[in-house]
């Protein structure tokens, strides 16, 4: 049975490793330590569950508490899914935020069929300005 961590730190190396055994490493930058080293300092909820000490999954959350939150990383290890831990990762993410607080997220394409189930909306207006690219 998995442990459920709220900030908790994590070492990039942890997160890397569930990033590549969750398939969710193909669209991070799993390669570039000091990004990774960023993304965990700068993202201010940070849900995580462990099996034996082993980090297995993680949800990570930039927020202001009260009016959005973007789930931006939710990564079980592969080997784990299908057992609820992607979905215990959200709620808890989602208690710690106030009542009307939103949670958006984008999903990856082999998991869009997923968090309709978990009641998450499909919004078809989001946009993206790639990185490298100015504002015109």
């Amino acid at each position: 049975m998995p442990t459920y961590h709220v900030n908790e730190p994590i070492s990039a190396d942890e997160f890397i490793a569930v990033l590549r055994a969750s398939t969710l490493a193909e669209r991070r930058p799993v390669d570039d330590l000091g990004v990774i080293e960023d993304m965990l300092q700068h993202a201010n909820l940070i849900v995580t569950a462990r099996e034996g000490g082993k980090l297995i999954g993680v949800a990570r959350t930039l927020t202001d508490f009260s009016y959005i939150a973007y789930l931006s990383d939710l990564a079980v290890d592969v080997a784990y899914q299908r057992q609820g831990i992607g979905r215990e990762l959200i709620r808890l993410t989602k208690q710690q935020l106030g009542p009307a607080c939103k949670l958006l997220l984008l999903a990856a394409p082999a998991a869009a069929e997923y968090y309709p189930r978990l009641g998450f909306e499909y919004q078809p207006r989001a946009w993206m300005l790639p990185a490298g690219k100015d504002v015109m």
